[in-house]
């Protein structure tokens, strides 16, 4: 069978050429013309056929909407990031550093879904079959009846789906993937591409949940073309450190759920483990509190999660450092001149150095507050009361911002024994209101109040 005819587009105009230059002859940029497969006048007309059935104009009050049928895969972290469970026709792309314990997690899913009944394929073209079966004895997953397949040729890939007919699939990993249609090596951005908008549509014309494994680049995102999120319904990140046993997975895309959710797992011997209680992990266990530490009640997704944000402050000389990790480095220097300009606290000749315990990456910021209250802490010497918590998003005027859903994380560190709480005063309880028990609230409206109130407690 001969192979179709490819050209070449370019990413930034979207012109094609039928040979590779350097530069693009439609708008000159260079570097950016990608191989990919030069399209018939009849599968232009028929490609999208299958996947675009003819429907009438209607209005959207009148349209039947029901709830999306969801499958469980039996470990609760997950479906909670993926909002309940696998969709039918769902395509998920998860991402995140070698050896994380991606492959581990969805083998312990797809095994989980074939003993409750659901018949699922295991696609490899970074391993052997023999390589997965090891893994599957190894995370104790004994008499496994995952089927596998071995195989990095797209066509092979689609006529095993056809032929099997699962519920769920797994590609481990979409870079791999190779089609017969285009020329260039597995992993380019033309291949990676053209294999995932295939996958895709076969998800979507045969019911077949997939899931697509993908490599990340060194800066953490996605390796391939971006066009690939877009593709899909969902995207997972797995973060955490390596050297780490804590594990989180984040929905940065979900059109079934809440984007921004996050799983927490616990990597043991027998493989990746749900952690109940996340907040546990993120706490440091002081037997007394220490200068430069503060908790924060964050929230990741529908869930609020307290943090412990820890600072040091120490001489730095002519040149100080300022160094973040789990916080934006940008953000901490604005809030360093915002201490110094509205709380009259100088850190100019001081090295600053701010942490979020436990590998755990904080960008709302409603960290604001508990950050400068740690520096200052820190700076000072003295350390926060016993069971202190604060929130708020602090601007450049030196006013403190309410947070979103605060109530939830009041009633969240009042659960978990917390005593003290410095908030924005907008997300303090209404007058007339139930006070959330065993915690004292102190609201503020500006920085300079928290440094006041702060010094009042220590």
């Amino acid at each position: 069978m001969a192979k179709d005819k490819t050209n070449y587009s370019c990413t930034e105009c979207g012109g094609s050429t039928p040979k590779w230059q350097g530069k693009c002859p439609h708008c000159g940029a260079w570097n950016t013309l990608v191989e990919t497969v030069a399209e018939t006048p009849a599968a232009q007309r028929h490609r999208f056929a299958s996947l675009a059935p003819t429907s009438a104009i209607a209005v959207l009050a009148d349209i039947e909407a029901a709830e999306v049928a969801r499958t469980p895969t039996g470990i609760g972290e997950l479906d909670r990031v993926l909002g309940g469970g696998m969709v039918e026709g769902g395509v998920v792309l998860i991402g995140g550093d070698p050896g994380i314990g991606k492959s581990t997690l969805l083998l312990q899913a797809l095994d989980g879904l074939q003993r409750a009944g659901t018949a699922t394929l295991y696609v490899t073209g970074e391993e052997s079959g023999a390589q997965v079966a090891l893994r599957s004895r190894r995370l104790g997953l004994d008499q496994s009846q995952v089927q596998v397949l071995a195989e990095i040729q797209l066509e092979k890939i689609l006529a095993a789906l056809a032929a099997t007919q699962p519920a769920i699939a797994v590609i481990d990993s979409i870079q791999t993937v190779y089609s017969d249609q285009l020329t260039s090596a597995p992993g380019s951005v033309a291949q990676v591409r053209e294999c995932a908008a295939h996958l895709t549509r076969a998800a979507k014309a045969g019911g077949t949940a997939i899931v697509l494994v993908g490599h990340v680049t060194k800066e953490g995102a996605l390796a391939g073309p971006r066009v690939l999120e877009h593709m899909v319904d969902t995207v997972l990140y797995f973060e955490g450190d390596t050297h780490s046993s804590f594990r989180l997975v984040r929905a940065i895309k979900n059109r079934f759920g809440a984007v921004n959710e996050i799983g927490v797992f616990a990597m043991t011997e027998k493989g990746l483990k749900g952690v109940a209680n996340p907040s546990a992990i993120f706490l440091s266990q002081h037997a007394e509190p220490v200068p430069g530490s503060c908790v924060l009640v964050t929230l990741e997704g529908t869930r609020p999660l307290l943090v412990e944000v820890q600072a040091l402050v120490d001489s730095g000389g002519p040149s100080p450092r300022r160094l973040s990790v789990g916080l934006e480095r940008d953000r901490l220097a604005m809030l360093l001149a915002v201490l110094h300009r509205h709380a009259g606290i100088a850190c100019m000749d001081q090295d600053v150095f701010v942490n979020a315990v436990g590998g755990v990456r904080i960008t709302e910021p409603a960290a604001d507050l508990a950050a400068m209250l740690a520096i200052t802490s820190s700076l000072r010497g003295k350390p926060l009361p016993k069971g202190f918590i604060a929130f708020g998003e602090v601007g450049l005027a030196g006013e403190v911002r309410p947070a979103p859903r605060g109530q939830e994380r009041l009633r969240e560190a009042a659960k978990l024994g917390f005593s003290v709480a410095v908030v924005p005063r907008a997300n303090a309880p209404k007058k007339g209101s139930r006070d959330i028990e065993g915690l004292a609230i102190h609201a503020v409206d500006r920085i300079e109040e928290a440094m006041e109130a702060v010094r009042a407690l220590a």
